[in-house]
């Protein structure tokens, strides 16, 4: 039996270096290393700005402060995500407005996003789905009609592009994560990307705490002005040191990633009980192949917990996304009184998937032995 983890993080001497490097010195916070960060972010998305912060959660948050949003306005939010999408807007005061999944690829349904719109809405929310680009045109048109705010969801989007544009820099802010199993990982840590020099400003400013003046700038040490209501979203020197050196490896990762998928894809196509989603690449739709979500059909979905517990005894590591539609989680579904009939293409992809590891931690031999791992466990469990 091999052991094949869902994900690793991809951590070697050059991380490890880097990182010591950064203790020897004087400086862990406010130094160099997270503006040279942002700055080779900037290049790899072609973002004009970037600003780097504690996590994908943070900088959604501070940016719908940013953009001013709160109480009384809506902002229409995927069915289908993780919760950290809606609480972002949730913690402004602003409401999240659900919208349908698309049941071809998981990302949000364009048609369902209009059909949310309100006159207070003021924004919409999209997530690129496991990697796969949402239809940005479309989302775009719709917001220009409306004079809507559009922030993107990137937490499983580096390398992910649309017509050519990296993720992030189609809407007005693309925010990022770089947790331990991400493409990229700075241990915790996030980056909201933007074509708006004015927003980058705000968000250096909410980052930390709305001081008026770094450490280095102020002309007399612990001097300074607080000019708004800011958090302590900062990254320090140690995960910027972690995202740089990470950073330089992330288009092989990715070239690892698109060769896994793609082989593992076409292996269990010939697999007549499944189905898998569409989140790979094609003319339009850059990928960055975060994962492959299988689909079981009826009636194998019913014993997709027999399924797990198969492949976990023969090594395999898998996980789900996600494990409900948001809105059927207690806390949005005591709040907002959905029902569990509410959002079907969301609730099918989490209820009848697996999520499977294309991650580069592993080769095309383990896409071998997940495909035939896939096939036993389904015999087994038939």
């Amino acid at each position: 039996m091999k052991e094949i983890p869902f994900a690793r993080p991809m951590i070697g001497d050059a991380e490890r270096q880097a990182v010591q490097t950064v203790l020897e010195g004087p400086i862990l916070v406010h130094g160099p290393l997270s503006r040279q960060f942002e700055s080779d972010f900037e290049t790899f998305t072609g973002a004009p700005h970037a600003v780097s912060c504690s996590s994908c959660t943070a900088a959604m948050h501070m940016t719908y402060v940013a953009l001013g949003i709160g109480a009384g306005d809506e902002v229409v939010v995927p069915a289908q995500t993780h919760a950290s999408t809606a609480h972002a807007v949730a913690l402004t005061g602003a409401t999240p407005v659900f919208a349908e999944a698309d049941p071809g690829t998981g990302n949000v349904d364009p048609d369902a996003v209009e059909a949310c719109l309100t006159e207070r809405t003021k924004a919409i929310a999209v997530v690129h789905y496991l990697g796969r680009p949402v239809e940005m045109d479309r989302i775009m048109a719709l917001a220009g009609r409306r004079g809507l705010k559009v922030i993107e969801d990137c937490a499983l989007a580096v390398g992910t592009t649309f017509d050519g544009r990296h993720a992030g820099i189609i809407g007005d802010a693309g925010c990022f994560s770089f947790y331990p199993v991400k493409h990229i990982t700075t241990a915790e840590g996030g980056m909201c990307i933007t074509r708006h020099a004015d927003l980058a400003e705000k968000l250096r400013l909410l980052r930390a705490f709305c001081v008026d003046r770094t450490p280095g700038e102020r002309t007399v040490p612990g001097i300074y002005d607080v000019v708004g209501l800011g958090f302590n979203y900062r990254m320090n020197e140690m995960q910027a040191a972690l995202g740089i050196t990470q950073l330089k490896r992330v288009r092989d990762f990715l070239k690892t990633r698109e060769a896994n998928f793609t082989a593992l894809s076409a292996a269990l196509a010939e697999i007549a009980e499944i189905e898998v989603l569409d989140t790979g690449s094609d003319a339009r739709h850059g990928s960055s192949f975060y994962c492959l979500s299988m689909l079981l059909k009826n009636p194998l979905a019913a014993k997709r917990f027999e399924l797990v517990a198969a492949l976990k005894a023969r090594g395999v590591g898998t996980s789900v996304y996600y494990p409900k539609p948001v809105p059927h989680m207690t806390y949005y579904r005591e709040r907002f009184g959905f029902t569990p009939d509410s959002f079907p293409a969301a609730a099918r992809l989490s209820n009848a998937s697996i999520a499977l590891p294309v991650g580069p931690h592993l080769d095309l031999d383990a896409m071998a032995y997940v495909t035939e791992s896939v096939k036993s466990a389904i015999m087994e469990v038939r």
